[in-house]
């Protein structure tokens, strides 16, 4: 029996390469072995293997990119704004019409609901009508009453013209009569009494006529006739006009179109002379206050087309005009005690820009977009400002690129469509191009251009072509 070979424990155990020896194996394979594979105590001293050369290349152009991009993003945004300055700290206005009565009494019917739409010309209350028209049956009684004083006053004037006759006859016949006696004296067929008495009665005379001249002057002045118009009865008709306006302030009415708000009434209240019972939005003038900051206003002009976007209704642009910027601003920090100046002691070092009102008249509103007093706004202000780039960056800017920031401050047509916007803008043709016509004038028929269709049958009166305009985006 043969005996089979044995091996040793050194034989099958597996080899164990010593430091030296894995660090020459990988050098000589020409592999690389990753450094974790390493002992602990020398993976900080082997070397890492460097990332490959094309590696490093993409990431300095990445770096490069985002700088140039940040850079050109930059500089746009600030051609953007220098140009066309913006603010999201707007408000759209409208003018409240607070509604009173123009009499006293209590309300007996009212018409309206809070928030209800109102033309102009709408009943919205009454207020009790019952005394005012006793007071505007009295005054027209009066007025009767005064025309039958007119007729007595001039049959008073005719009888002091017919004592004014009388007096004067009265003095003539006096005057005679003093005249026919004075010769008779010296041969004494009269005594010097009866000459006293004839001088006596031609005075009285005198003063008689004097005295029925006065009275029909005091009759004329009580009728009260300036040419043809009689003072007595134009008071008389002043009052009747007056109570007959009383009664119609009992129906208070709309003075604007708009809608009802802050409606607080209910039938049997008071309602008094000048006290405001509710108010109304006139939606005939919408605007918007839109504070810039000082540091814009420069660019801004009474004149200039502004986009609004407002924040009920996303991405629809609106349209205004610039109406005028602010004046003056309240300032808290200033005052005066007695005759001197108040000055704070203290001084911020962070010094915020003042921001001014602008006011920008809107378009009217439509109703697909109605406009609401205090809603959130954006204004965009175009203004006229042209921007060149400059010199320097020149070479630096591809020709087509500098076009484009160019043409950046021509402002874009007005659009149509968009909500707020009637018809298309009128011409920019001078006025001396336009020739004044009367709009009561008929047309001539070759003015007319009919045009037939299959559908519609259109008539329009020829007019100037209109200019182009741009879709919104």
């Amino acid at each position: 029996m043969t005996n089979a070979p044995e091996h040793s424990h050194e034989d099958n155990a597996p080899t164990n390469p010593t430091p030296a020896a894995k660090d020459a194996a990988p050098s000589a394979t020409g592999a690389t072995t990753p450094a974790t594979t390493a002992p602990k105590s020398q993976r900080k001293s082997m070397p890492v293997a460097p990332p490959p050369e094309h590696k490093k290349i993409l990431g300095r152009i990445f770096g490069i990119s985002m700088v140039s991009a940040a850079l050109l993003l930059s500089f746009l945004t600030w051609w953007e704004l220098d140009i066309r300055p913006r603010t999201d700290d707007a408000y759209l206005r409208a003018n409240i019409v607070g509604i009173a009565a123009n009499v006293s009494g209590y309300i007996t019917e009212l018409n309206v609901v809070d928030n209800q739409k109102v033309n102009v010309g709408d009943l919205l209350f009454r207020v009790d009508v019952r005394p005012y028209q006793a007071e505007l049956d009295l005054a027209i009684a009066n007025l009767g009453l005064v025309d039958l004083e007119i007729i007595a006053l001039k049959d008073a004037i005719v009888q002091r013209d017919a004592d004014i006759v009388s007096a004067e006859a009265k003095a003539l016949y006096d005057v005679q009569f003093l005249a026919r006696m004075e010769p008779l004296l010296p041969r004494q067929f009269v005594t010097p009494d009866q000459i006293d008495a004839a001088k006596r009665n031609v005075r009285s005379s005198d003063a008689m006529v004097q005295q029925a001249k006065a009275a029909a002057s005091q009759a004329r002045a009580n009728l009260g006739q300036l040419g043809d118009i009689n003072v007595r009865r134009q008071k008389a008709e002043a009052n009747v006009v007056e109570k007959q306006l009383n009664v119609g302030y009992c129906e208070v009415r709309s003075s604007v179109a708009g809608y009802v708000t802050n409606f607080n009434s209910s039938v049997g209240q008071f309602a008094q002379i000048g006290m405001q019972v509710f108010a109304l939005v006139d939606t005939s003038n919408w605007y918007l206050l839109a504070n810039y900051q000082e540091t814009d206003l420069r660019g801004i002009e009474p004149g200039m087309a502004v986009e609004v976007y407002l924040m009920a209704y996303p991405g629809v642009r609106f349209h205004g005009v610039v109406q005028g910027v602010g004046w003056a601003l309240y300032d808290p920090n200033q005052g005066s005690n007695g005759v001197l100046p108040t000055v704070s002691p203290t001084l911020d070092w962070v010094r915020l820009a003042q921001r001014f009102p602008v006011r920008i008249v809107m378009d009217a509103s439509q109703d697909a977009h109605p406009y609401r007093m205090g809603a959130t706004a954006t204004a965009i202000v175009e203004t006229r400002k042209r921007r060149q780039v400059p010199d320097i960056l020149k070479p630096l800017v591809p020709d087509a690129l500098e076009s484009w920031l160019e043409t950046l401050a021509v402002p874009a047509p007005l659009s149509p469509d968009s909500p707020g916007r009637g018809n298309a803008e009128p011409l920019n043709v001078p006025a001396k191009n336009i020739p004044a016509q009367n709009s009561s004038a008929p047309v001539a028929p070759d003015k007319i251009n009919t045009s037939v269709d299959s559908a519609t049958t259109t008539h329009s009166v020829a007019t100037p072509t209109a200019a182009p305009v741009t879709p919104n985006p």
